[in-house]
């Protein structure tokens, strides 16, 4: 290995290790060993400034494909991916003046008062909801109301809310692998492999569907005992808030729903338009904004800046590894050891994927991982979109396994903790750890029927 591929790896492995650790904030980290790459890897080392403004990415953002194209070209790959920071800023925005307009606790109330409060039905419902909202709402925004709503209907309905809060967890991030938008591996991957929200939905959505299928009558298996003692218990119906009484603004409510629907058709039809997710991010936090008057700023105080800073440094850190070859050489190693056999290939991505995200954050190691299938399949003649569809689902569903693979896991144990209700991690892996080989095995079984 040459001198610049050392340094990349040993910056790498650091913010990994650092990352895992979390005793200092993670955008700090990504952003510290980003900066490393930029002057150790490129400009020590490589002496090579044309790698630094590849990594940086910014010329791209400056062009009409950038915003207008018949699909994302995958010009991103490279460097920071300007693509999927605006699309997720543009969608923290909507999500905050929807929360602002009580729409997600107004849906949980809504919800929990047609299957009439309910243990059980309500356990049910909530999962299918979880997933479905992931579907278009970044997951973890989905379980820090839905676990809010959850402790609060438990202590009203006299339940342990553990098991709800762990079931929703999953199915948020099951929900979130159905398409591009719901969770930040997908959307990862799809604005650096050109794919569109339709291209997730009847590929990746089809497995998860299936999925939740087995994953709701799994959870319910499990935890029915404990859910069913509840529902003998007497209950004051009137101390129950009323769906209406979620509602904070009636005329910001119903904005914020429009905005939420336009968003969704924007999405689905973004292959059609040629309206690149950048575009449609920009927009919609733009109307948003325009919308919310003077309580604009207070929702752009709200946006998780944190996050979309540790996005930039993420993507600065794998350039390193992708612009000195690093990548090419991991991907060879996988080429070799499935000798080409697409059935391995699979399999070797699927579970390593999984395992890795299971103890990693998993919107690392699917940033580093895309470079590495394209390479794979340039090489070995395999189709990409497979290596694609495997690796999504493999980050998307492994996180879930343990409390710290997933940041809406971190999310949901962290309010079931606020509230007196603190998820070990033996309770955690022994709901969420089977549940998680269930469906990285439901999806390799159906990857290897459909694709190989």
């Amino acid at each position: 290995m040459t001198i610049a591929q050392i340094l990349a790896v040993l910056i790498f492995v650091a913010m990994f290790v650092l990352i895992v650790i979390d005793k200092i904030e993670r955008h700090i980290v990504t952003l510290a060993c980003g900066a490393l790459t930029l002057v150790l890897v490129f400009g020590v080392a490589m002496k090579n400034m044309d790698a630094v403004i590849n990594t940086l990415n910014v010329k791209g953002i400056f062009t009409t494909e950038f915003w207008y194209a018949a699909g994302e070209s995958g010009e991103s790959t490279s460097g920071i991916n300007w693509a999927t920071i605006i699309f997720i800023a543009g969608m923290m925005v909507m999500v905050e003046g929807m929360a602002k307009a009580g729409f997600f606790r107004w849906l949980c109330m809504k919800l929990a008062k047609m299957v009439n409060y309910k243990t059980i039905p309500l356990f049910i419902v909530f999962m299918i909801m979880s997933a479905v909202l992931a579907m278009f709402i970044d997951s973890i925004t989905v379980i820090l109301f839905l676990a809010a709503v959850t402790v609060e209907l438990a202590k009203l309905l006299k339940f342990d809310p553990v098991p709800m809060i762990l079931a929703e967890i999953f199915c948020a991030n099951l929900g979130g692998s159905a398409t591009m938008c719901g969770d930040p591996p997908n959307i990862i991957i799809g604005t650096s492999l050109g794919y569109s929200f339709a291209d997730f939905i009847t590929n990746t959505g089809v497995i998860a569907g299936v999925s939740l299928i087995f994953v709701i009558i799994y959870f319910y298996i499990v935890y029915r005992k404990e859910l069913k003692v509840a529902d003998g218990v007497d209950i004051d119906f009137s101390t129950i808030p009323t769906p209406k009484e979620a509602i904070t603004s009636k005329k910001d409510f119903a904005i914020s729903t429009v905005i939420f629907l336009s968003a969704i058709i924007l999405l689905v039809t973004h292959a059609s338009t040629h309206l690149t997710v950048a575009f449609i991010g920009a927009v919609i936090a733009l109307v948003t904004l325009i919308t919310a008057g003077k309580n604009a700023l207070g929702l752009l105080k709200k946006v998780d800046y944190k996050t979309l800073l540790f996005f930039i440094g993420l993507f600065m850190v794998v350039g390193g590894l992708e612009q000195t070859g690093v990548l090419e050489v991991i991907a060879k190693f996988i080429g070799d050891v499935s000798g080409g056999n697409l059935f391995v290939m699979v399999a070797i991505i699927l579970w390593v994927s999984a395992i890795a995200s299971a103890f990693v954050d998993n919107i690392p190691f699917a940033a580093t991982m895309i470079p590495v299938i394209q390479s794979l399949a340039a090489t070995s003649g395999v189709d990409l979109d497979t290596l694609a569809w495997t690796l999504s689902m493999g980050t998307d569903i492994g996180g879930s396994a343990t409390p710290i693979g997933a940041s809406a896991n971190v999310v949901g144990t962290s309010v079931s903790a606020k509230s007196g209700h603190p998820i070990g991690w033996g309770r955690y892996c022994k709901g969420a750890a089977p549940a998680t080989i269930i469906v990285v095995t439901i999806s390799m079984i159906m990857i290897f029927f459909r694709y190989c």
